[in-house]
């Protein structure tokens, strides 16, 4: 197979992300039914996230587990901090807040037990080295921590609970900082450069140039996919009866992060899980380091009110929640099938806590 060459699946990621894509656009300008308009465009986004997320796994195939979880998580949130800048100009602050909290949950807890369910079952008891996962699960602990800051000084009416905005803005300029001050570590291989646990590193079946053209137009693509469905989401979920929070803790965190969701299963059921971790922990450390500091320091520019990192306190304990179990699962270097099903039964029940708002 040469180097240009898609295989049957890449061809059918092309060909959905293309024709889903086109789909929404008709829908849209059609001006058909806000339900249909929002499944569509959602179907869309989570196609060309896909498309994004095999882009960026091709040129990720060239650097190792490290550097392809950096950039897998890096593009793969594209697609998130798209729907989350349309959302702020819609001035849907709660549904923004609910969904960066919801990525971290999806990917820590039920993305993470997805993919060790489904590597345990294929493969049995899976080993890894444990390094690189402990300090991205260190760091999102340390992240999650300092998110949570702002919504402690606030519901505990503290002084600082008084000016949550610039305390917000502090926290967020932080957080920025401690990500790009980690980049050169992960570029560099991480902790675990070159022990990956696979026999060998498939050699990326796109060649530099293809692989750069696919992600452009993914990503073009993902701006008007982002829109349509921000556009088609709150009169449908008004009409399906969701509430605004379980809208963007599940809904929209799910259908924004379909990337990490596809490749990082993709990678365990391959028997690599380094590779597997590395994506799905990377994308959760981002939201946290990365994507919500930033969403923070936008807001004002992009939309009518200012996001701030006062959560409500069940979000607070659920993400604190999961992200310690997360840690304690990759601690000791390898995983069994029981333990992805565990984490998948937790995300269910923090799902239904939120069914109600």
């Amino acid at each position: 197979m040469g180097p240009s060459s898609l295989t049957g699946g890449q061809r059918l990621i092309v060909g959905a992300a293309l024709g889903l894509t086109i789909a929404a656009a008709i829908a849209r300008a059609a001006g058909q039914d806000t339900v249909a308009t929002f499944v569509i465009s959602a179907a869309a986004l989570a196609a060309l996230a896909a498309l994004v997320g095999e882009a960026s796994e091709q040129l990720g195939e060239r650097y190792g587990p490290s550097a392809t979880g950096l950039l897998q998580s890096t593009l793969g949130n594209l697609p998130e901090l798209l729907v989350g800048i349309f959302a702020l100009r819609s001035g849907l602050v709660e549904v923004v807040r609910s969904a960066l909290i919801g990525s971290v949950l999806g990917n820590t807890v039920l993305v993470l037990g997805v993919a060790i369910l489904a590597g345990g079952l294929r493969h049995g008891v899976q080993r890894f080295n444990a390094e690189s996962p402990r300090i991205i699960g260190t760091l999102l602990l340390l992240a999650v921590s300092a998110l949570l800051i702002p919504t402690l000084a606030s519901r505990l009416h503290t002084p600082a609970g008084a000016h949550a905005v610039a305390l917000s803005n502090v926290a967020a300029v932080i957080l920025v900082v401690v990500y790009a001050l980690s980049i050169p570590f992960w570029l560099q291989g991480g902790a675990a450069a070159g022990t990956d646990t696979a026999p060998g590193r498939a050699a990326p079946t796109w060649s530099l140039r293809q692989s750069v053209l696919l992600l452009a137009l993914g990503s073009a693509g993902a701006a008007f996919a982002s829109d349509w469905f921000v556009g088609a989401l709150q009169p449908a979920t008004r009409s399906l009866g969701l509430s605004e929070t379980f809208t963007g803790l599940v809904i929209v965190a799910l259908a924004s992060n379909a990337v990490e969701h596809a490749v990082g299963i993709r990678f365990a059921m391959k028997a690599r899980p380094d590779y597997a971790l590395s994506t799905i922990l990377n994308s959760s450390l981002q939201v946290a380091l990365l994507l919500t500091p930033v969403l923070v320091l936008i807001s004002r520019l992009v939309g009518p009110t200012h996001l701030t990192l006062v959560f409500p306190p069940l979000q607070v304990a659920a993400v604190a929640i999961a992200t310690i179990v997360a840690l304690l699962v990759v601690y000791d270097g390898e995983y069994v099938w029981l333990e992805g099903v565990a984490l998948i039964g937790l995300y269910g029940v923090i799902v239904v806590a939120f069914w109600w708002g």
